[in-house]
């Protein structure tokens, strides 16, 4: 197979897993013509359609179809065979693809970019935020970043955060028209902010617990979204109560006071951040670096490089 040839097959490859040539293109390093170029040399050398387009989406043929399913795993087998072939060396390089929750991107791996590239110039990161768990292993990813009881099976799992706890809040002006909660059971009473899980699209049952005992249930009130800021600033525009992660923003507009908690006694502790990846084949050096820096265990190199 001369190397144009394999070349199309892993751009194929790439649109099927992305459902969108934008995507890919954005993958590959490629402009979305010269994806579209690529695609349809490898349609003409072929004699055969492999993707159905329309304006809005782009899903494989019954061929293409066929053709994926038994390209891909060669694809991964020849990845994961050059990725071993680096790993012999010791040496960090190549690209390394990570798959996070958008809070794991923004309060873990920003803060440690620059460090890391300095710390190893030969790996490129391809950070994908992507709050819907995907699959890392069909996305071809090396690894995954996901609270800890959302993680997928058969995964090799190295904790990033400590146990998070879970706040109710809601503003003071919210509480001094409808009063404050004092057990769960209050909150059939009130006005409530639902979480809807991206991806899955289910929405969150609250969960408490007090003395070991546990309470799981709906609730119900005038929003519900799956993006973080949007239902922070419901609460803080009045609209109910919110149950969410311990997490920066909320703790300063508590202690602003323009949120307040409620509930505290009831509020339970949810796990961590995890890194994961397949326990199928060794961590290649950059991997293993990059989690080295995300748990800050490059520090005490770094501390006596700038001595």
């Amino acid at each position: 197979m001369r190397g144009s040839e394999f070349a199309e097959l892993k751009a194929f490859a790439a649109v099927v897993e992305r459902a969108s040539f934008a995507r890919a293109a954005d993958h590959l390093g490629l402009s979305a013509s010269a994806l579209s170029q690529t695609i349809r040399q490898l349609e003409g050398r072929l004699g055969v359609r492999l993707l159905n387009r329309t304006t809005r989406s782009v899903a494989p043929t019954t061929a293409g179809s066929r053709l994926y399913e038994r390209i891909a795993p060669v694809i991964v087998e020849m990845d994961a065979a050059v990725a071993d072939a680096v790993a012999s060396t010791g040496r960090a390089a190549g690209t390394l693809r990570i798959n996070t929750l958008g809070m794991a991107a923004k309060k873990i791996i920003a803060p440690r970019l620059g460090r890391f590239h300095r710390a190893h110039p030969d790996v490129v990161l391809d950070i994908v935020i992507d709050d819907g768990l995907s699959d890392v292993v069909a996305g071809r990813f090396d690894a995954g970043i996901r609270v800890g009881e959302r993680l997928e099976k058969d995964m090799i799992a190295v904790r990033l955060t400590p146990d998070v706890r879970m706040l109710a809040v809601a503003s003071p002006g919210y509480l001094a028209l409808r009063g404050e909660p004092k057990a769960p059971a209050d909150l059939h009473r009130h006005a409530c902010i639902n979480w809807r899980f991206p991806g899955s699209g289910r929405i969150y049952r609250w969960e408490f617990e007090k003395k070991k005992k546990k309470l799981e249930m709906a609730v119900e009130g005038p929003l519900i979204s799956n993006h973080q800021d949007v239902v922070i600033e419901g609460a803080l525009q009045g609209l109910g109560i919110l149950y969410a992660y311990d997490n920066d923003r909320v703790v300063e507009e508590i202690e602003r006071g323009r949120l307040k908690r409620v509930l505290a006694h009831w509020s339970i502790t949810s796990p961590g951040l995890y890194l994961y990846y397949s326990n199928r084949r060794h961590p290649q050096p950059a991997l293993r670096a990059f989690i080295d820096c995300l748990l800050d265990r490059d520090e005490p190199a770094r501390r006596r490089q700038l001595k």
